[in-house]
């Protein structure tokens, strides 16, 4: 239809906020486009968990559960339960409590249940945090680069600048940290926060050496520098032996940290959660922790978050004891053994006097879902549309991830949503679709 034979009103995209045609934001919007026109593609593109863990029952098991917990171990009236369960419930979350014993147990973190703020998804923490930390045009969000899109697009959303920080091949180096900061106060602006992923970080799968982390601690304080910890995969680790998280060394209340449940429970729940300690001092000279200036942002967003997910995720809680790192060992194994098929996969179709000849390598993560091929020629949508009609594979360009021109000559492959012999015949097919790309 014509722009002249619409009926009623026409929006112009030109007045609409440019978040909404930013070339950046139609990347995913693209990814998820050639999927769906490819359906019987093996995809190494998307990040999310293997469905052979999940059982329709288990939903029903973990109400159940909670149902039981806040009977037997809250002393709830059956008039209780049912408002817990069908009512909106306290803006914060009401499982506020069952986190922070998991996460004490888990990782180590010693917070307060008031200082949780329970979300939906870890995504809505981003934006809570973002709206409560930036108050104007001068204050600047540091990345990562490559950096998860999630937490871009949020500051994009909200007109939050971001200043990018190279990642190396251990993550985030606290001098170039440090560097950056003093780079964006030469233009007479305010570094606020800095985002990373520590473990096994989306999408490169870098991981912060224990040496790295306290430094970042450091320059955090240094240069007054809030740290946006974000810690999905942490579990999943394929080798060595698990590093404490910055929230569990931070002794400043410096970090924010940022979780879910979506790769250690389940996404289709929704659920993640904010750990927000920060003293705020209010103008009535009262102290309360950040969390509570989160809730009231959250109270004019989502409200709250269901309630049905936070017993399903309060049930999955209480059934594993508050320990969800044990209650994962199946699924830790799964994932390692899949990365560690990636590579020997990668490392049987291109030996080292291959792959060098070729101008071809891959880096060789600690752990978690993601890793990075880097090739001599440009990995971008019309590469991946090559790939997925021609070699019936996907994956992601890195070029999505970079806000620094980097990253065209590096495709991401996840192996998490995969069962071992489908990664087998896929990386045959990216090996192929990389063999052709550069000889033919």
């Amino acid at each position: 239809m014509s722009v002249e034979a619409l009926p009623g009103v026409l929006l112009q995209a030109a007045d609409l906020h440019g978040s909404v045609t930013d070339p950046d934001m139609e990347s995913m919007n693209f990814l998820n486009e050639v999927v769906g026109r490819f359906p019987d593609a093996i995809s190494f593109a998307p990040g999310r968990p293997y469905e052979g863990f999940f059982e329709t029952e288990q939903v029903f098991d973990y109400l159940k559960t909670y149902i039981k917990y806040l009977e037997d171990d809250r002393g709830f009236t059956p008039s209780q339960v049912r408002t817990n369960i069908f009512q909106y419930g306290r803006t914060n979350g009401h499982i506020h409590d069952l986190i922070a014993r998991t996460v004490s147990n888990d990782e180590g973190i010693e917070v307060s249940p008031r200082d949780v703020v329970v979300t939906v998804g870890c995504q809505e923490g981003m934006l809570l945090v973002l709206r409560a930390l930036f108050t104007g045009p001068d204050d600047v969000l540091l990345v990562s680069s490559p950096c998860y899109v999630g937490i871009t697009g949020t500051a994009k959303v909200l007109d939050v600048a971001i200043h990018p920080v190279p990642e190396g091949p251990n993550g985030v180096d606290p001098a170039l940290v440090a560097a950056a900061a003093a780079e964006v106060r030469a233009q007479g602006k305010r570094p606020r926060a800095m985002y990373l992923v520590p473990d096994f970080a989306n999408p490169s799968g870098s991981s912060m050496t224990l040496d790295a982390r306290e430094g970042l601690l450091a320059v955090a304080e240094s240069e007054d520098l809030l740290l946006l910890e974000d810690n999905p995969y942490g579990f999943f680790l394929r080798e060595g032996t698990p590093k404490p998280t910055l929230k569990a060394l931070d002794r400043a209340h410096r970090v924010i940290y940022l979780g879910s449940f979506a790769k250690t429970g389940f996404p289709g729940a929704r659920v993640g959660y904010v750990l927000a300690d920060q003293p705020v001092a209010a103008l009535d000279g009262t102290v309360a922790p950040l969390a509570d200036s989160l809730s009231k942002i959250k109270s004019m967003t989502t409200v709250n978050t269901a309630a049905l997910s936070q017993a399903a995720i309060g049930g999955m809680l209480v059934a594993a004891n508050c320990r969800l790192r044990d209650a994962n060992a199946q699924a830790i194994a799964f994932y390692r053994d899949n990365l560690q098929t990636v590579l020997d996969e990668l490392d049987r179709q291109f030996p080292a006097d291959v792959r060098a000849a070729l101008g071809i390598s891959w880096n060789s993560p600690e752990g978690g879902f993601f890793l990075v091929v880097t090739v001599p020629f440009v990995a971008d949508d019309l590469a991946l549309h090559r790939a997925a009609g021609e070699y019936g594979v996907l994956w992601t360009p890195m070029s999505y991830f970079h806000h620094d021109n980097a990253g065209d000559h590096q495709l991401r492959l996840s192996c998490s949503a995969l069962d071992p012999a489908t990664i087998v015949e896929g990386v045959s097919r990216v090996a192929a679709f990389i063999r052709d790309s550069i000889t033919g």
